[in-house]
């Protein structure tokens, strides 16, 4: 499944409005070469750059790529996957906002990062910790459970882990941890079809395998049951849980 840019720009600022927090950790500096792993259609590796960095964008999706191309076409972006990339000994700093939850197989990235670094270099990250949405992806398998859908748990598309065993990973791949954080950060979803504009957005990995038609019951009922729990009369609030982390290059 491929992502929606349109889509994403339209409904979901508030990934890139949220990284907002995680640049005054990373503390971009002037003339720095800054990796924006992850860089979605663009948004923050333009703050970035506008703080005088010098910036390279790197995303999975073609889509979002070929946004962010349009948007800021002064700017060097790449599709690549995280896994993959070849770089070494380039960059002062690797920068990702709210994608390394979409990784499941977490110790290739971090090996990956701390190899693009130079010596002395940062890793700055915030991504979906333990705990993550929670109430909405249980309901999602109480509805599909419900209806007799098959689901494989694989069909489970993000990785959410502890404080302790993230950092731990990145220790494994030799950095200094030098900053961590685990908090709740409940989330606004614009407006009447948030809940469900997320999920189209989001969690239709989960939907994999389902007719349309099926996918759209199921997300009604999905509302039908978090309404009280998480629409406010105005709007639906996400139950975010994030992780923040920063480590050295030896």
């Amino acid at each position: 499944m491929g992502w929606n840019a349109e889509l994403y720009d339209s409904k979901h600022g508030f990934v890139s409005a949220f990284g907002s927090d995680v640049v005054e950790w990373l503390e971009p500096k002037e003339g720095e070469r800054i990796l924006d792993l992850g860089c979605g259609t663009g948004d923050i590796t333009n703050d970035l750059y506008q703080r005088g960095a010098q910036v390279t964008g790197v995303d999975a999706s073609k889509d979002m790529i070929e946004q962010a191309r349009n948007k800021y076409p002064s700017l060097s972006f790449y599709v690549a996957d995280a896994e993959a990339l070849l770089f070494e000994d380039e960059f002062d700093a690797v920068f990702s906002n709210a994608v390394l939850h979409w990784i499941k197989t977490p110790q290739p990235v971090l090996d990956v990062i701390y190899r693009s670094l130079k010596s002395g270099g940062r890793f700055t990250a915030e991504f979906g910790g333990s705990g993550n949405v929670k109430i909405i992806t249980d309901e999602i398998k109480r509805q599909v459970e419900k209806r007799n859908l098959p689901y494989k748990a694989e069909n489970f598309p993000w990785y959410f882990p502890t404080v302790g065993e993230y950092t731990g990973l990145m220790e494994d791949a030799g950095f200094c941890v030098s900053q961590a954080l685990h908090f709740e950060r409940p989330t606004i979803l614009n407006g009447e079809n948030g809940l469900r504009n997320w999920l189209h957005m989001f969690g239709r990995f989960m939907f994999q395998e389902l007719e349309e038609a099926t996918v759209e019951d199921l997300i009604t009922g999905v509302e039908q049951q978090l309404e009280s729990e998480l629409w406010n009369g105005r709007e639906w609030e996400a139950d975010y849980k994030r992780i923040r982390v920063q480590g050295w290059k030896r």
